[in-house]
């Protein structure tokens, strides 16, 4: 399935997070992408389940903007 996706988040320790959406399904979807030191392995998370944990970090504050900017006039 191709996936679309727009860089989120980077850290400064190497971790990339991602907004995606699979172009068949359209389902959208948060990847995170560890740096390869703690794993690599890769996480898929859907959007309420991603903004729901925890506290508010920067890679959440860098979708809660974008998301923001699809209602700002």
């Amino acid at each position: 399935m191709p996936i679309q996706t727009r860089n989120l988040y980077s850290s400064p320790n190497g971790d990339r997070w991602l907004l995606c959406r699979g172009t068949e399904t359209d389902r959208v979807f948060v990847r995170h992408e560890p740096n390869p030191p703690s794993g690599g392995r890769v996480s898929d998370f859907d959007i309420g389940t991603f903004l729901g944990r925890g506290p508010h970090n920067p890679e959440h504050q860098a979708l809660l903007r974008l998301i923001a900017t699809l209602v700002d006039e």
